[in-house]
């Protein structure tokens, strides 16, 4: 009986790269809402249509994914993909589920060029700024209220909040994280579960899974030291997403602060530019993290246009790629670990402040410039939340808004 079932198991995760590409592809164009909707959609197509595993091993995926920093469903697929079909597997899922989205983005960001080139108004584009407002607001309340249900992670928001007010940049971003993990482990207590195995069809052996964190580690500390050296664009705009990538924790939307403390400043990308792009990021399916790909395109220096957006998306999906490869094999070790589900804790906690903060700067503050702005923005506001208007129809409604009110 038990031989049998392992052989049913294992001939679950058999697949080919080909297949994995075909099933990522459909849910790329037809994956609209955001993670939480992403993993729905991952759930209805590959758990229980095509059955490629089970809802257990599902949802430790997860689990794991919304463990590590990145965006949780590209790593979910990721990490389908290869217990599919391995590596190959991996890069299908990756490529098929982003590069809808990521032509989109980059489509986009070639009308904004011509549009700016023509001297077409702009108030399409600060419509759009102002959906990327509605929609930052509505993401920090939601995640106040999942990663923040007590006295202690509350405090811990708002103390980061404070500091990354006080201290912006990446610097700042980088040492609110920090603190929130040391807070977690010295004031936040959980229980801890027992975590299923996943299954171990197609996972990296140990040196492989421990090379690839190494990678990872290496490439976050050694690429701000190449790009100091070199003086070379290139590098330099990829190691910015890959530590955007590296350490966003709690969803994309966390990588708005992240990516703006680096790239918008005199010489850089302007916010008006910056913010009109990541509004234009909800109404598109597939994953937020795509926006990346706008950011390259947009860079006023080379590496920009088409080859800038593809440098800033491996970049920013890389990290992503490493963890979910080398973390695989020792999930269930770390998420039974006392210590390290309190430090993650704290670092979500830590995450609502620093996203709180992103939401006064540069979000309200270059979006929210007139009456009318404030009366778009609430109206938007009220649409996305209360009358559960698509994200994609906001956007839509605060570009044609924007354009005709101001």
């Amino acid at each position: 009986m038990t031989d049998a079932r392992s052989q049913t198991d294992a001939s679950t995760y058999a697949g080919t790269p080909r297949e994995v590409f075909g099933a990522f592809l459909k849910l790329g164009v037809t994956s609209f809402g955001g993670p939480v909707a992403h993993l729905g959609y991952f759930r209805e197509e590959l758990v229980r249509r095509r059955q490629w595993l089970s809802e257990e091993a599902y949802a430790n995926l997860v689990a794991l994914c919304q463990f590590l920093p990145g965006p949780a469903s590209s790593q979910v697929g990721m990490a389908i993909g290869l217990m599919r079909a391995g590596p190959a597997g991996m890069a299908a899922a990756w490529l098929a589920f982003t590069l809808p989205s990521a032509l989109i983005m980059l489509a986009f960001a070639y009308g904004v060029m011509h549009a700016d080139a023509a001297g077409i108004g702009g108030g399409w584009l600060a419509g759009l700024k102002i959906a990327a407002a509605a929609i930052v607001a509505d993401a920090v309340l939601g995640m106040a209220k999942n990663l923040c249900p007590d006295r202690p992670r509350r405090s811990l928001a708002l103390l980061a909040a404070a500091a990354a007010a006080m201290v912006p940049g990446a610097v700042g971003q980088i040492a609110v994280i920090a603190g929130g993990a040391l807070a977690g482990l010295a004031f936040i207590r959980l229980e801890t579960a027992p975590v299923p195995e996943p299954a171990a069809h197609h996972l990296p052996g140990r040196t492989a899974s421990l090379a690839a964190l190494l990678l990872f580690a290496v490439l976050l500390v050694g690429l701000p030291l190449l790009a100091q050296a070199s003086g070379n664009g290139g590098v330099a705009l990829f190691d910015t997403l890959y530590r955007a990538g590296a350490l966003v924790f709690g969803g994309g939307h966390v990588v708005l602060p992240l990516i703006e403390a680096e790239l918008v400043h005199p010489g850089g990308l302007t916010r008006e530019i910056f913010l009109a792009g990541y509004g234009a990021a909800q109404a598109v399916p597939g994953p937020l993290f795509s926006f990346a790909a706008y950011v390259g395109a947009m860079m006023p220096t080379p590496p920009n246009g088409a080859l800038g957006g593809a440098l800033a998306l491996v970049g920013a999906f890389l990290p992503s790629a490493l963890l979910v490869y080398g973390a695989l094999r020792f999930w269930s070790r770390l998420a039974t670990d006392r210590r390290v589900r309190d430090a993650m804790a704290g670092v979500n906690a830590a995450v609502v402040g620093l996203l709180g903060a992103a939401f006064w700067d540069p979000v309200v503050t270059s979006s929210i410039t007139s009456g009318r702005a404030f009366a778009l923005a609430l109206l938007a506001y009220l649409a996305l939340v209360l009358w559960r208007v698509p994200a994609w129809a906001v956007v839509v409604g605060a570009a044609l808004g924007g354009a005709v009110l101001l």
